[in-house]
């Protein structure tokens, strides 16, 4: 649909951007959008990532707004990345504070290290697609400080999986 394709380059555009500045400080960074979450899972499994960070969309009634980012059911390093990246999207961005939540969802449950999910914002809401496109620069550079807040807070060696 439509819709779908808008998303996935919005949120490839974001990607993109959180890839560069995570490079411009010194990280190792792989950037996927693979169809099939299976696939995804084992991509970051195999290349023995220290942490997954998945980048969507959301969209429901049209009416629905705002920001979430989850993390795996219990998983206490998965929460302080969600939590990390959360408070840097909602400190820089007006959008509605829809918080950090848990959920099974697969590409949290079969990641073999810390990971989190973020709902950037819903490309069906008016206000929230404009933000979309004219914060995208806001995301990246949000969703990249929280990623080097978790780092700087939990060396990566010591990070606990799940």
């Amino acid at each position: 649909s439509m819709k779908r394709r808008l998303m996935k380059y919005v949120v490839l555009k974001i990607g993109k951007r959180v890839t560069d500045y995570l490079r411009a400080v010194g990280y190792d960074v792989k950037l996927e959008q693979i169809d099939g979450l299976e696939r995804i899972c084992d991509a970051a499994n195999d290349w023995h990532a220290d942490l997954f960070v998945s980048i969507h969309c959301n969209a429901a009634n049209g009416y629905a707004q705002g920001t979430e980012t989850y993390h795996f059911y219990g998983s206490s390093s998965g929460r302080k990345l969600a939590t990390a990246i959360h408070n840097q999207i909602v400190k820089s961005i007006p959008l509605v504070n829809r918080d950090v939540k848990q959920a099974g969802f697969f590409v949290l449950a079969q990641t073999d290290c810390p990971a989190a999910l973020v709902e950037t914002a819903f490309i069906d809401n008016a206000a929230d697609a404009r933000l979309l496109v004219d914060k995208e620069d806001d995301f990246a550079r949000a969703i990249a400080r929280g990623i080097t807040d978790f780092v700087a807070n939990n060396p990566l060696p010591d990070v606990i999986n799940h």
